[in-house]
């Protein structure tokens, strides 16, 4: 698996932790310290607020799951990939978007660049 693979699996694995503990430790595993994350609901700093983006998705869709769409393209130290928001119980997919992502010599994120391209009708 190539290094942006592999952090993209490791974004994925923090998006998708519902558990306090098992979403600190998957946030820690995917960004550095001072990471960041922006898109268009969120603009945050580090480990906490990371987790909080994420554990306000959860509370916004409960028994939904973020999942690649496509493969993951990348050069240098940038990756690129889409993604849906996946619910578990019927397969719908309400929420989907792309993420540009900066990587680290260690392959963990600095910062994440996120695009809504399907939100759900008002």
């Amino acid at each position: 698996m190539s290094t942006y693979a592999t952090a993209v699996a490791r974004y994925f694995e923090a998006w998708n932790a519902t558990d306090t503990d098992a979403l600190a430790k998957a946030v820690a595993a995917a960004w550095t310290e001072d990471g960041t994350y922006t898109d268009p609901l969120a603009d945050v700093r580090g480990h906490e607020q990371i987790a909080a983006v994420v554990r306000a998705a959860h509370e916004q869709f409960p028994g939904f799951e973020f999942k690649l769409t496509g493969d993951v393209d990348g050069n240098h130290h940038i990756a690129r990939f889409s993604w849906e928001l996946v619910s578990t119980a019927d397969g719908s997919a309400p929420v989907a978007g792309s993420d540009v992502i900066t990587l680290t010599e260690d392959g963990r994120i600095t910062s994440v660049l996120g695009f809504l391209d399907r939100l759900p009708e008002a």
